[in-house]
């Protein structure tokens, strides 16, 4: 008997190993996608200005990256005793305004990198709600505890998605051409608004990341939304908020993401490199112990093995 309908991957080219340097851009499962990466030591970069909920923000980023149009005292603003940017996440917040547009420009300069540098760019969109700030008349990426009175919330149809998408597309090829865009939508509900406006919010994404979705021109679609919705239809794959996949869930998504997209080839430093996790979480009955020093000279040898062919990596 079978009791979920599961979602076959399809191997995708050209794959991901060591030598690939990956960016991801975009809701929060980005981080948890951006997470595994690190775990196994490969090169990315993952949200340089934090989470970014919907397609309006990250080409907002992209864009002004690109064009490199540096942050001034005009992008920032005090709410709250803390300075704010409407275009990045609180992570960047500052009581200092200096600070933060000396941290805005770095992440700025880290992300117009990363695109120029990127073989694979992963864009995770998490919502078609998007907020329109009434005075300045922009989409912003985060709203920063401004009064909700200040706004006027709007749901990108799914030709707005198509659209941004595509401009995003553009935008980027004039960097790098060569770089593979792999589309995905996130997997975490939005429902503040109820059911009925998530659903509608990831319809919309879905239609209109399908309409630019073309392999032949290195534009791809991973379905985590749909691993998740379909193959794991159970709440046992969520944390307790009944919103976000558990430790499960992400752990069974990216292992389909794996088999699209990572190299079979990486899989032997895979497995040293989760040795090596491994070792760093084990803890000793007895630290002084010549069992105990002989297992960290080994896990000491292990990282130096590693290091030698992932410069990189850092434990």
């Amino acid at each position: 008997m079978k009791l979920t309908t599961p979602i076959k991957p399809v191997r995708q080219t050209p794959s991901i190993d060591y030598s690939s340097k990956v960016l991801l851009l975009g809701s929060c499962f980005a981080q948890n996608i951006g997470a595994k990466l690190e775990y196994y030591k490969f090169q990315h970069s993952t949200n340089p200005f934090g989470v970014l909920f919907h397609p309006v923000a990250i080409e907002k980023l992209i864009t002004r990256a690109i064009d490199q149009r540096w942050f001034t005292a005009s992008d920032v603003f005090l709410q709250n005793e803390q300075w704010h940017c409407f275009l990045a996440h609180s992570k960047l917040s500052s009581t200092s305004q200096e600070k933060l547009i000396t941290a805005l420009n770095l992440a700025l300069s880290q992300l117009r990198n990363s695109l120029e540098e990127a073989s694979h760019v992963i864009f995770t969109f998490g919502t078609a709600w998007v907020y329109r700030h009434i005075q300045t008349d922009i989409v912003v990426s985060n709203c920063h505890k401004v009064p909700q009175k200040e706004f006027v919330k709007q749901l990108l149809s799914p030709d707005d998605v198509s659209d941004v998408s595509l401009g995003i597309e553009t935008k980027l090829r004039t960097i790098n051409p060569t770089c593979s865009i792999i589309n995905t939508v996130s997997p975490v509900r939005h429902i503040k608004d109820g059911l009925q406006a998530n659903s509608r919010s990831k319809a919309h994404l879905i239609a209109g990341v399908q309409e630019v979705v073309a392999p032949e021109k290195l534009n791809h679609y991973f379905p985590s939304y749909e691993i998740m919705m379909d193959e794991l239809r159970d709440y046992r794959y969520y944390k307790e908020d009944l919103i976000h996949p558990n430790q499960t869930a992400i752990a069974i998504i990216w292992n389909a993401f794996k088999t699209s997209w990572v190299s079979p080839e990486t899989a032997a430093m895979q497995n040293k490199i989760a040795t090596i996790q491994s070792g760093k979480l084990h803890k000793p009955f007895n630290e002084q112990s010549k069992a105990h020093s002989l297992f960290k000279k080994e896990l000491e040898m292990k990282i130096s093995q590693v290091q030698e062919k992932l410069p990189w990596a850092t434990f």
